[in-house]
């Protein structure tokens, strides 16, 4: 029996999905609850809007029952002599490697990977492009598709999207183009189990990892701030126990995009018998209180600034840290006396100060 009788209208294209009662937006992003039982809806509008941070409208069954002086008219659970039947989880399907190797080339048609020439070059752009895994879709001209694929290397499936190559914004009329590669491939059945976007780059255990909603933040923020592993949990709610088991006993930082900040707070703590959480709290003390409206996230700071002046300085302070510690080692050897090992240490700290103000404080960022 299904246990649960209203559900969420599951997508199968842009026919499924509605106009917000509330935030009335031309782009469709509203799913509406059916009756599993009929078919049929509750309302037109009882249903959730997708815009979680810029609308958050969402009227459940139980509601509108209650306001319409209804009854939910579940269904009562039937007791059954016989043995109990346990249902066993759905196996989990992959992509198979051949779709996934076709969307590997056409890049010279795929908007996104020109907004990434545009604001890097073609020699980062094609590092990227290896490291991610960018693929691009013929699901519309211009689309992206952005890969999940596990630890492993299975590939559990892919997000298409559409984006501007010149302002590097989605494209979200006269809808909002977003799908995925499992719906378009014919295999029965599908056994979805989606994975963190990224996920195949834990193999490397040298680095903290930082967590953000989006796919394109996590490739941008890669280039600004190497210093960690930049994973995507693709959408507000995406930050799962189930996606993040795979972090155990790692350095995690949380990124939280502006209106979502106590809400992976939240996160951070529930999360926290898997792997070391700290959530980075600079947008929400320096960000504008329109910024704070349209909901911006760490990529839309960092991309104000030229990603070669903005490394430069990190190389620069990697450096001048090796080089205190050599100094030390020598004081502490005999081979530099405390004036010459003060003098030394006092330049490098100096320098280190000036390169950290240089960066705005960014390399702190989460700690």
């Amino acid at each position: 029996m299904n246990e649960h009788r209203y559900v969420l209208e599951p997508y199968k294209g842009i026919a499924t999905r509605y106009c917000c009662p509330r935030c009335q937006q031309r782009s469709k992003t509203f799913s509406r609850y059916i009756d599993t039982a009929t078919g049929a809806y509750v309302a037109n509008d009882v249903g959730r809007c997708s815009r979680e941070n810029n609308c958050g409208y969402h009227y459940t069954p139980k509601q509108y029952f209650k306001n319409n002086n209804s009854s939910l008219n579940i269904p009562q659970p039937t007791t059954y002599k016989a043995r109990s039947v346990t249902m066993q989880p759905k196996p989990i399907s992959f992509i198979p490697t051949d779709v996934f190797k076709e969307s590997l080339t056409g890049y010279e048609a795929n908007y996104f990977v020109s907004y990434l020439v545009n604001l890097f070059g073609v020699e980062l752009t094609n590092n990227l492009i290896s490291r991610y895994f960018i693929g691009t879709s013929k699901r519309w001209d211009g689309a992206t598709t952005f890969w999940q694929v596990d630890l492993g290397g299975e590939i559990r499936t892919g997000k298409i999207m559409l984006y501007s190559p010149s302002t590097g914004k989605r494209v979200k009329m006269p809808f909002n183009h977003i799908d995925w590669v499992h719906n378009g491939v014919k295999l029965d059945e599908f056994g979805l189990k989606q994975c963190l976007f990224g996920e195949h780059l834990l193999v490397d255990r040298t680095k903290p990892i930082a967590i953000v909603e989006s796919e394109k933040t996590a490739i941008i923020a890669s280039v600004y701030l190497p210093d960690f592993i930049w994973l995507a949990c693709g959408q507000l709610q995406g930050l799962s126990e189930e996606k993040c088991r795979v972090l155990a006993g790692r350095d995690v930082v949380l990124f939280p995009d502006l209106k979502a900040f106590e809400k992976w707070q939240m996160k951070a703590v529930e999360l926290s018998s898997i792997a070391t959480f700290t959530v980075s709290s600079y947008l929400e003390h320096n960000a504008s209180e329109d910024e704070k409206s349209e909901g911006l996230d760490i990529a839309d700071y960092l991309v104000k600034y030229d990603w070669q002046e903005f490394v430069k300085p990190q190389a620069s302070i990697i450096e001048l840290h090796r080089e205190l510690t050599t100094a030390s080692e020598e004081f502490v050897r005999g081979e530099l006396s405390s004036d010459e090992y003060g003098s030394i240490s006092g330049r490098i700290n100096r320098d280190l100060i000036l390169l950290n103000a240089d960066l705005r404080e960014f390399i702190r960022m989460g700690y």
